[in-house]
């Protein structure tokens, strides 16, 4: 098996239409190789253009129907202009998916108000951006509008020396409590999906692998290894079938036994 074998159905999503912001590395990318294989429309947004210009291609090659456009999800104009453009290029909006994310290793004590505002901005604001303006579109979906955004269970405890990414975790998780009960009756389902340590991705070489954290961090994940971005896919492929038409407001932690490892009596 590889990393993006799934025992779903071929076709689970066809003619889905997904938006996602920063698809084009990681964890992002790792969702879209698994929903485009189960027959979802991709359109990618992120503020490289090289980079989502080269997930496009590699999708393409995989018999995977996407677009992408530049945008920033700190800028409410930049978000809305980009889901119209998804929209008018793919006929409506089916699936959110709000993965973009900033964070980075720094004592709160130091931590300046810009890097606080910057990492609250890409992650909080980002997604209340995405979901204010893919709302109407997702309202008129004929499948059922679905939102899912990607946080961490660092977002119940509190995140040590990354207080501003679990903050803005925390306030996606209200966030999302919110909308799940104010759309339900627009047919829109809103769910989080909340990663462990997810090996290649940015969050692991940069904050656990290169300061040398590497086997703190597996010895806190019961399962004694990282995770891949097809895990976090198969999840989100989940949430986004009819097999979930029940679930709303709820978060999905796909993190190997991590967040209950404190629990562990060896």
């Amino acid at each position: 098996m590889t990393d993006t074998d799934t025992n779903f159905a071929p076709d689970l999503l066809r003619d889905r239409v997904v938006f996602i912001t920063g698809g084009g590395t990681g964890i992002g990318r790792g969702i879209v190789e698994v929903l485009g294989r189960l027959g979802a429309k991709i359109f990618i947004t992120s503020r490289r253009a090289e980079v989502i210009e080269a997930a496009v291609g590699e999708l393409s090659e995989l018999g995977i129907d996407a677009a992408c456009t530049v945008s920033d999800v700190r800028d409410p104009e930049a978000v809305a202009r980009a889901i119209t453009e998804c929209v008018e290029w793919f006929g409506g909006l089916d699936i959110l998916i709000n993965n973009a994310a900033g964070n980075f290793n720094c004592p709160t004590a130091e931590l300046s108000p810009n890097g606080w505002k910057t990492v609250i901005d890409i992650d909080l604001n980002g997604t209340f951006y995405c979901c204010r303006y893919a709302y109407p579109h997702l309202k008129e979906s004929r499948f059922g509008g679905r939102i899912i955004s990607i946080t961490t269970s660092r977002a119940h405890t509190g995140w040590p020396r990354a207080a501003h990414a679990g903050a803005a975790k925390a306030g996606i998780l209200s966030l999302t409590r919110a909308l799940a009960v104010e759309w339900a009756p627009d047919g829109i389902l809103v769910n989080t999906v909340a990663p462990g340590p997810i090996a290649g991705t940015v969050g692991v070489d940069k904050l656990y692998i290169a300061e040398g954290r590497e086997q703190e961090i597996l010895s806190q994940v019961a399962l004694g290894r990282f995770g891949a971005p097809a895990d976090i896919g198969n999840a989100i492929a989940y949430l986004c079938s009819p097999g979930a038409n029940y679930v709303t407001g709820t978060e999905i932690a796909v993190d190997g036994g991590r967040q209950w490892n404190f629990a562990s009596t060896s």
